[in-house]
């Protein structure tokens, strides 16, 4: 198209298009159509598998600016408190090389979403007597849940 002619139709659109135009014109249609499916699935797609790890990485966050101070997620990697690998699932107080507290060392139950859920607001409450000083509790139950999540990804793999 000269420059006369694009001129020309800009100005006067219901003109039409220029005759050497017409049949150019009649395959820029399907490839418009064609292009624009490709651009919906292929960023649909990409913000959908970009979700769960922009997700792992909160859990992640949460549970460094909670527990990391005192725990690891490495098996056999303890600090001030016990590593926390695997813990959903292992009975309360029995990491053979740790020295828990007396309080953690006679609780009488295994770790679950639920126990975990209540200690994490509230160590006290769950174990009296426990070590966890001066820990005293996460309020958010959305922030509990991603610090519970997070470990649990730990012992599966998933990242």
């Amino acid at each position: 198209m000269k420059r006369r002619q694009f001129i020309t139709f800009l100005t006067r659109p219901n003109a039409g298009w220029p005759q050497d135009l017409r049949v150019r014109h009649r395959y820029w249609v399907p490839l418009i159509v064609a292009l624009s499916g490709m651009a919906c699935v292929l960023s649909s797609h990409s913000s959908l598998s970009q979700e769960p790890v922009k997700e792992a990485a909160s859990e992640q966050q949460v549970f460094n600016n909670a527990c990391r101070t005192c725990h690891t997620i490495r098996e056999g990697d303890n600090r001030q408190g016990p590593n926390l690998y695997k813990i959903i699932g292992r009975k309360a107080g029995s990491l053979p090389d740790y020295s828990y507290s007396s309080a953690m060392k006679g609780a009488d139950f295994v770790w679950d979403d639920e126990k975990l859920q209540h200690f994490i607001a509230s160590p006290d409450e769950v174990v009296p007597g426990n070590n966890m000083k001066p820990y005293s509790g996460l309020g958010s139950t959305d922030d509990r849940t991603k610090v519970i999540a997070y470990l649990r990804s730990v012992a599966t793999g998933r990242p």
